[in-house]
């Protein structure tokens, strides 16, 4: 069984850096030196914190150890390792936004209550049982219980254990409320009474369903006024950039007359107008990063709301919901609402975002009580 080694190597470019050194056998049976950067000794500030971030990747080196296997890895020794691979910086296969729930949902739920069990003692009945005890949605219990079979799944991708209890946890994602959605009255009372910038945004979010994510991701070259579209490239979070949430979503949206003659202005009021500009530029650091989306919505939009009497649980998905909604009652394909949603699968834009209106939901039926009562209606 081999312990490796952690040291701090000097870089001539950029932050001094913890790596993690070891030796295996080679196929032909030569001893391999083999070398992993852990991170930079501005984020790793102490040899402690360097050494416990090897704690999985040291049980991978040694699971062939005769005196290792004997031993179970901890779900917090896999939760590591999972965290040093799969949510690590350099790693593009999962957006920025996803690692940071995934990181959390590790550190304040599945850690504190699992991290000391081994993971041959974890049971599908015992978790099963905790995620019923928690105080929360149905859809964040659902979300735990998910984190916690990508854990397993990665454990067993590379041979740190041989199974995943976690397929037979049962944890429903259905939602305790519906989520809410704005009226036509009330959307055109918010367009009425907000600000030219608001008025914009609201507009752009409610016309095209854009996510938060990309709607201040968006560049001015990113808007075809000829053509009438929106090109959705990147996402930002915490103004960290990164990829579009699917491959769907970096699809072109169509953008309405009224909505190009809104960013036509906007670009004039604006000092930022280049192509490489952001669209929603902040001058609060000279434009060379976005507007807060969770601080337009809380001082500017939602104020408004209430004034107007919207008494509903707005945020800027409330868009999303809407826009889908009001494309339902318009009659709109579900494969045209699934592109413009830009959805991977229409199973997506049906579940998750559609709600049909009270006055097509009494439509419908009124169709089917005509059918099975068409002598009487013909009589009247």
């Amino acid at each position: 069984m081999q312990d490796g080694s952690v040291t701090v190597e000097r870089r001539k470019r950029g932050p001094d850096v913890w790596c993690f050194r070891w030796r295996e056998a080679g196929a032909d049976g030569r001893r391999i030196h083999r070398r992993i950067v852990l991170g930079t000794a501005e984020e790793l500030k102490n040899i402690a914190s360097a050494r416990k971030m090897v704690t999985g990747l040291r049980s991978e080196i040694n699971i062939n150890d005769i005196r290792i296997r004997r031993e179970s890895i901890t779900l917090a020794d896999l939760s590591r390792r999972f965290q040093q691979r799969e949510l690590a910086d350099r790693n593009p296969r999962i957006a920025y936004s996803t690692k940071k729930a995934y990181a959390g949902y590790l550190e304040k739920w599945i850690e504190p209550r699992w991290g000391e069990y081994s993971l041959l003692e974890i049971r599908a009945v015992e978790v099963e049982s905790w995620l019923k005890s928690l105080n929360r949605a149905p859809g964040t219990r659902c979300k735990i219980r998910n984190v916690m079979s990508l854990l397993f799944n990665h454990g067993r991708r590379h041979d740190l254990c041989d199974r995943n209890p976690i397929e037979w946890v049962r944890q429903s994602a259905k939602r305790r409320t519906a989520p809410d959605i704005l009226t036509t009255n009330e959307v055109q009372g918010l367009l009425a009474n907000l600000r030219f910038r608001e008025r914009t945004l609201v507009l752009l979010a409610v016309t095209t369903g854009l996510r938060r994510s990309e709607l201040f991701a968006l560049k001015w070259k990113d808007v075809d006024f000829q053509g009438k579209q929106i090109c959705v490239t990147r996402s930002i979070v915490q103004n960290v950039i990164g990829v579009c949430k699917t491959e769907s979503s970096q699809k072109p949206v169509p953008a309405h007359d009224d909505l190009m003659k809104a960013l036509r202005e906007w670009r004039g009021q604006t000092p930022y107008k280049s192509s490489e500009s952001w669209v929603f530029a902040s001058p609060a650091n000279q434009g060379r990063r976005p507007y807060l989306a969770q601080q337009i919505m809380q001082r500017h939009i939602l104020p408004i709301a209430r004034k107007l009497g919207i008494a509903k649980r707005i945020g800027w998905h409330t868009f999303r919901h809407t826009y889908s909604t009001l494309l339902r009652s318009t009659g709109a394909e579900l494969k045209i609402m699934q592109e413009l949603l830009r959805h991977s699968t229409i199973r997506v834009t049906l579940d998750t975002y559609t709600q049909a209106v009270t006055t097509e939901k009494r439509n419908a039926q009124e169709a089917v009580v005509a059918l099975l009562f068409r002598e009487k209606t013909q009589e009247k």
